[in-house]
């Protein structure tokens, strides 16, 4: 297929879809990724657990990420690195900027797999003072497994999501103690075999309905303020160094710049089952979708992008009806959250859902006006991991007509 399409993002979703745009034949596949390697955030992740779906093994960050960007290459993808894409021009083209200069870019087709990251403090607007020693997750992971800085000795982590573990395990790589783990939420989110292992091999203690309130030091983190959320009581705990884990926002910025349509839940592009975004030709996959799913999701969507690409270059419409789902508190945002007039089953045969707090009765309710579309159950309502709702309970929606709403109901209520 004499075509070229132009992937933003080298991380598990770009490349994924860049091997898959090369199996499916498509001539020119490029992907460019502003870091100095590909791989994404698995590059920096030194823990097993990469992998399993996607390529049937079970594999460290770096090592996925690495067989990622071979794959890619040896499909005949172009993998362009230190190179970000700046904005867009007139005509659609991408505008580049790398170390040999400025230039454009012009493809057939699109794949924004820009990813997200983590609310650094300033966007999560904690107290205090301004001492050295505060990061994000990510942050951590690049000081202490491509750089190998010191980043401390005694820790804080904010947040208790899987991500928020794995700062744990680079803590201790590093050679700092946890002292503390906090959480806003009434349980940890990740696996309970993850708290129980964080809770026998470091001592760690949990702290649950917990808000990290203010930040206190010098020139270096000396102590935070931790008040529990029952009682209104504070603590001050100790420490030098500062982790603020999860809290995830799309990178969204170039997406925002090409004029397409954000879900205001999600923050990330909105976008059909197709992964189509508003803007005819382009697309959108992984965790620029949302924040933040696991990188072996984050490649099927991107190789489930690839297969809608290819049909759109072979002729495949656009939809001219995109009408949003929208979801009601307690739950916090679905994806895809777009019905389209040209309906398409989602990645895996299933929509994510994902809920602010956790919420006993997981049994979902959809409407559309006064119609009842869909009533049945979810595996799981909670913070920081997503449950799965089957593509056929969106099937009748109906593109033309009212808003679509999505709201938890109890098995014998409304």
């Amino acid at each position: 297929m004499k075509r070229t399409v132009a992937i933003v993002g080298g991380g598990p979703a770009g490349l994924a879809a860049a091997t898959e745009l090369r199996r499916m034949g498509v001539e020119r596949v490029v992907v460019f990724e502003r870091e100095r390697d590909p791989g994404g955030i698995p590059r920096h992740c030194a823990h097993q657990g990469f992998g399993i779906r996607d390529l049937r093994s079970l594999l460290s960050g770096p090592s996925y990420a690495r067989r990622r960007a071979q794959l890619a290459a040896a499909a005949g993808a172009e993998i362009r690195t230190r190179t970000t894409v700046t904005g867009w021009g007139t005509d659609g083209e991408l505008e580049l900027t790398s170390p040999t200069g400025r230039a454009e870019f012009t493809a057939d087709a699109i794949l924004l797999a820009t990813g997200c990251r983590e609310r650094p403090r300033s966007a999560r607007l904690i107290p205090g003072t301004r001492p050295a020693g505060v990061m994000t997750t990510g942050t951590l992971q690049q000081l202490v497994h491509l750089r190998g800085v010191a980043v401390g000795s005694r820790a804080v982590v904010v947040g208790a999501e899987h991500v928020s573990f794995s700062a744990l395990a680079t803590l201790s790589h590093a050679g700092v103690r946890t002292v503390c783990m906090t959480t806003e939420q009434a349980h940890h989110q990740s696996f309970e075999l993850f708290r129980m292992g964080a809770r026998l091999r470091y001592g760690l203690r949990l702290r649950t309905q917990s808000r990290l309130t203010a930040i206190h030091g010098g020139t270096r983190v000396e102590a935070v303020e931790l008040t529990d959320l029952a009682t209104g009581d504070a603590e001050l705990v100790g420490c030098d160094t500062v982790v603020l884990t999860a809290d995830w926002i799309p990178d969204h910025e170039l997406a925002a710049l090409g004029g397409i349509d954000l879900d205001r839940a999600t923050r990330g592009p909105a976008v059909d089952g197709a992964l189509r975004t508003s803007r005819t030709g382009v697309f959108a996959a992984g965790n620029l979708l949302r924040g933040a799913e696991t990188a072996d999701v984050a490649a099927l969507e991107g190789r489930h992008a690839a297969r809608r690409i290819v049909r759109h270059l072979a002729g495949g419409g656009w939809p001219q009806r995109r009408l949003a789902i929208n979801v009601q508190a307690p739950l916090a945002w679905i994806t895809p959250n777009i019905a389209a007039d040209d309906p398409t089953i989602p990645p895996r045969g299933v929509h994510l859902v994902r809920a602010a707090t956790f919420v006993p009765d997981r049994e979902l309710l959809v409407t559309q006006g006064d119609r009842n579309i869909w009533r049945g159950p979810v595996s799981r309502l909670q913070p920081g991991r997503s449950g799965t709702l089957p593509a056929a309970s969106l099937a009748g929606i109906d593109p033309s007509g009212t808003a679509v709403e999505i709201r938890v109901s109890s098995p014998s209520g409304p």
